[in-house]
């Protein structure tokens, strides 16, 4: 273990009418490569902040090695009283020099003679990388590094910080960025934090095997009310578990989706096909679409499916938002023509959260002040929809504008995902979201019933998520791939590389397979359908008492018994069905 530079002791701040942190003890080692993880309202922002000495801790002690120079890139930096991105970045308590701050800003590919107040978020992030980084600082905290970056930038900061030689602590919802560059996580939860030795690859089995642990502790001490404290936890586990089949039902539409693109004579066949054409929702034909001189999509041919999840990838500026545009109706090509179905009806969540106003309460937001909310034509009671979205039903009563960023990011999802729709537009939906609600969110497209375009720089986001990804280069050719970014990346990789790997690398060995099932797994086999019958009867009945408008306050006591009831038939029968087709495709391989 590497001898701490920078830590804190102790440590205790008060938020509100009581202890946000407590007796927590943090360290930092010279080369510690640490991602920071916990719910959104964790206080992982502030803990970075305690670090960085920017604000004072109620009780603790803050030790630092003379001479270390500590730098905290923010989430949302200040550039008010600026007047251009340069004059922002040589103002620094330790003041980098302005042709420091210029060479790392070509690298990033931004303008820092730019004024201020005009610049994109994209480019304020670039400005404000750029001052952190040359700073040459032996600690750097980062909050939320990727926000607002292209591709080709996150690219760019992942290798600067792999060569870099001081220490890091990073806040991110991107799981790839995490996982590339991180070899120790810090886990903030419940006002305590845990630290293991190892990178963000190793964390949901950790967190997963934490989360098992405790409960298996609460259930021991026979204690309902640490078992309902631990009711997030056991949800996020199970979800886990049940994204794993749908990652299968992906690949699925994915090789279903690859059999109809092909190469450019077998899509034409495919296009040609009357079903293919019957279940089409957006057609573009011959589309191309220029700004000035510059060619932004040229001959873009491709149909859209009902259910297709559709991923939009490229760097800033190279056309992604005008092909969201042009597929959405909302502009017209220069030439070519845009058919969208006329039965479509759209849903847009865009990044800005600007339907939100901070004023009003989560409970006017979701059901205009009343309990019930309308979801895609089912009534559910609001506290019980709040739980599906991870937040505690206590939240109801609380005004938008006390909600972090995050949750106002989530409050928005479940508000737009309980109208009724066949298409859902998604621009950056991963902003200022933790990693919880990005497993969620994901569940959520999985399940959803209509057609899904989506805008975004997250990498595992877009894997776990689209059966079909248009990438663009600039150059106004759109690429069009079956699979997520991983397969677009691949498909940029030059054939001479993927010979060179296919040719060193080693063949797996030999699966070790038996003949036929265990006693138990064939049991479980014949049997778990019939359970999972029952259980669905058991989820109907509840359900049933559970649409009494007046039993929340007729009985109220009740009404949670059911609830609760319901949650734990809903996570069985979550594991049931995993269970069966595990065994159903360790069947069918056994012949």
């Amino acid at each position: 273990m590497a001898a701490p530079i920078l830590s804190y002791e102790g440590l205790g701040l008060v938020q509100g009418s009581g202890w946000l942190f407590q007796d927590l003890d943090i360290y930092v080692g010279e080369r510690d490569r640490l991602a920071l993880i916990g719910r959104n309202g964790a206080g992982k922002t502030t803990l970075l902040k305690l670090l960085a000495g920017q604000i004072d801790a109620d009780k603790g002690k803050r030790v630092i090695v003379p001479g270390t120079h500590v730098v905290m890139l923010e989430q949302e930096p200040d550039f008010s009283g600026f007047a251009t991105l340069m004059d922002f970045a040589v103002d620094a308590p330790n003041a980098p020099e302005a042709f420091e701050v210029a060479a790392i800003a070509d690298q990033l590919g931004i303008d820092m003679t730019r004024t201020a107040a005009s610049a994109s978020g994209g480019e304020r992030r670039r400005a404000a990388l750029a001052r952190a980084l040359a700073q040459n600082p032996d600690v750097l905290l980062l909050d939320e590094p990727t926000n607002h970056l292209d591709l080709a930038a996150i690219d760019w900061l992942e290798s600067w910080l792999a060569r870099y030689t001081g220490a890091f602590v990073a806040i991110s919802h991107d799981r790839t960025f995490l996982t590339r560059l991180t070899r120790q996580t810090l886990w903030l939860d419940r006002g305590s934090i845990r630290r293991k030795e190892i990178g963000f690859g190793g964390f949901e089995e950790w967190s997963d095997a934490v989360a098992a642990e405790e409960a298996r502790a609460a259930q021991r001490l026979d204690s309902k009310l640490r078992l309902e404290a631990h009711w997030l936890e056991r949800g996020v586990t199970a979800r886990r578990k049940r994204n794993q089949g749908r990652l299968e039902k992906l690949k699925e539409m994915r090789a279903t989706r690859a059999a109809m693109i092909g190469g450019p004579g077998v899509a034409k066949l495919g296009l040609a096909n009357d079903d293919v054409r019957s279940k089409s929702v957006i057609v573009a034909e011959g589309v191309s679409k220029s700004f000035g001189d510059r060619t932004i999509i040229k001959d873009l041919d491709f149909r859209v499916q009902r259910g297709d999840r559709i991923g939009i990838v490229g760097a800033n500026g190279a056309g992604k938002s005008t092909l969201l545009k042009l597929l959405t109706g909302e502009i017209q090509p220069d030439e070519g023509k845009i058919t969208l179905a006329p039965t479509l009806d759209g849903i847009v969540i865009d990044q800005q959260r600007s339907l939100l106003s901070p004023e009003k309460t989560v409970r006017d937001i979701l059901s205009d002040g009343g309990d019930w909310v309308e979801v895609r034509g089912v009534k559910k009671h609001i506290q019980g929809y709040l739980k599906e979205f991870l937040f505690d039903p206590g939240i109801v009563e609380a005004s938008v504008g006390a909600l972090s960023g995050g949750e106002r990011s989530r409050l928005l999802l479940a508000r737009e995902f309980a109208r009724e729709s066949n298409l859902l537009v998604l621009d950056e939906p991963t902003n200022d979201l933790d990693l919880e609600t990005l497993d969620l969110l994901q569940e959520v497209i999985a399940d959803y019933a209509g057609t899904v375009l989506l805008v975004s720089h997250d990498r595992d986001f877009l894997d776990r998520t689209v059966t079909v990804t248009l990438g663009l280069d600039g150059s106004g050719r759109v690429d069009i791939v079956a699979g997520g970014y991983a397969d677009w990346e691949a498909k940029r990789v030059k054939p001479n590389s993927v010979k060179t790997k296919a040719t060193t690398a080693a063949p797996p060995p030999p699966p070790t397979a038996r003949k036929k099932l265990s006693y138990k797994d064939q049991r479980d086999y014949d049997l778990l359908p019939g359970r999972i019958e029952e259980i669905e009867k058991e989820m109907g009945v509840i359900e049933t008492e559970l649409s009494d408008g007046t039993l929340f306050t007729r009985d109220n006591a009740r009404f949670h018994a059911l609830t609760a009831k319901l949650d734990t038939l809903r996570e069985e029968k979550a594991a049931a069905e995993d269970r069966w087709l595990a065994l159903a495709e360790e069947v069918e391989a056994l012949g």
